[in-house]
């Protein structure tokens, strides 16, 4: 038996529910552009930077505890469940692929969920996403909240809400869905694809048909109208007549066509690309990757960290029930924006590995290399003792 018929739920359907549909199915929903908007290399270009991000983000299982004498104890993946759950969510992918194709969908759809599969203790020990085509909530005699989803080879699934894992994004006329950017799309997609068409089809009609000829004589068979036709296109239009004359007798008229087809200047063309970037919060420099340490920084803070706070504080609430979150258990994204800082700034953060604020290996990171044995331990100079360790004179106790 597959994973869906273990974990579908048996329920009753109340009266009342809410459906949102996908960008990705092939019908009638909300936003179709040719099928799925993924297609487009204009929108594939503005929302990659932003899935590279947030799929090199490393999660770490964190407990925090405070022991009888008031200290704090912090520990990093105590579960060994947790850690292969996050190293590798399922027999398909591993955690940097799931997070890649969960942020595809909440870009592409505002919406993105994952199927929680738990073993007979009730323990996480598998992540699926789920790409659906339409997604309704509904509502058990209890009142406790369902999700059913519409696959896109047609089967329906429904799963309890606590059971999934739920991404949104704009969320704002619906109480369990964001609202998806196809309206929003629409118009500048249809521009961009008509002014891709426009320019196609220029390019086909001006290469087609040059010039015509206009024959005198009535009844000539049709196999004579091509054969002339073909001898002044050999005579006259091959690229070894040099003299540039073309001349006919008085059976045919030789009538060159002017094409007339709209070809839209750059200008515009930019324009429409500028308005996709404005929607998705990238500029060209994100695109192409000609980005300095700051206009990074600046995109990292105000795209990819908020998606990075959201995807943990999810998973935190559903891979972990409340008296397990209350006993520290949390799920964290490291994610350092620094990997395109200068070489300056990058040698400066020897301040914090001197303070213990920053751990050697965490530093080696940043440049790029493989931590060392001794590296997870913080280290501290001794002119930055804590306070309470210094005696009055200045020494260290």
């Amino acid at each position: 038996m597959g994973i869906f018929q273990r974990l579908r739920a048996a329920v009753a359907r109340s009266p009342t529910a809410a459906q949102v549909k996908m960008v990705t199915e092939t019908g009638n929903g909300l936003y179709v552009y040719d099928g799925n908007l993924y297609k487009s290399d204009i929108v594939r270009a503005c929302i990659r930077p932003k899935i590279k991000a947030v799929g090199k983000a490393t999660p770490r299982h964190i407990r925090t505890t405070i022991g009888p004498d008031g200290k704090t104890n912090t520990q990093t993946n105590p579960d060994p469940y947790i850690r292969l759950l996050l190293e590798e969510p399922n027999q398909y992918m591993t955690w940097q692929m799931y997070a890649e194709k969960m942020e595809t969908q909440l870009i592409l759809n505002n919406n993105a969920f994952a199927l929680i599969q738990r073993d007979d203790n009730g323990l996480p020990v598998a992540l699926f996403p789920i790409v659906a085509s339409s997604v309704q909530a509904l509502y058990n005699k209890a009142g406790e909240l369902l999700l059913q989803f519409w696959l896109p080879n047609g089967s329906t699934w429904t799963f309890a809400y606590t059971d999934v894992i739920h991404l949104r994004n704009d969320y704002n006329e619906n109480d369990v869905f964001g609202t998806p950017p196809g309206p929003a799309l629409q118009s500048v997609m249809e521009v961009i694809g008509t002014t891709d068409r426009s320019i196609i089809n220029a390019v086909r009609n001006g290469a087609v048909i040059r010039w015509l000829l206009k024959f005198t004589s009535s009844g000539m068979r049709p196999e004579d109208i091509k054969k002339q036709t073909k001898d002044f296109a050999d005579a006259f239009l091959d690229n070894n007549n040099s003299t540039g004359v073309a001349g006919t007798d008085v059976k045919a008229d030789a009538v060159q066509l002017e094409p007339h087809d709209y070809v839209p200047n750059a200008l515009q063309s930019q324009n429409n690309i500028t308005r996709l970037y404005s929607f998705f919060n990238t500029n060209e420099k994100i695109v192409k990757s000609s980005f300095s340490e700051n206009e990074w920084i600046s995109y990292y803070e105000a795209q990819v960290e908020p998606d990075l706070l959201q995807i943990a504080a999810e998973h935190t609430r559903k891979l972990w029930n409340r008296r397990q979150r209350a006993f520290g258990n949390k799920l964290y994204l490291e994610s350092s924006n620094l990997q395109y800082a200068s070489m300056s700034t990058k040698l400066s953060l020897e301040s914090m590995v001197d303070r213990g604020a920053m751990l050697p290996n965490e530093w080696r990171s940043v440049f790029g290399l493989a931590p060392v044995a001794g590296g997870d331990e913080p280290i501290r100079r001794l002119d930055t003792a804590p306070v309470k360790q210094t005696k009055s004179g200045g020494e260290t106790e």
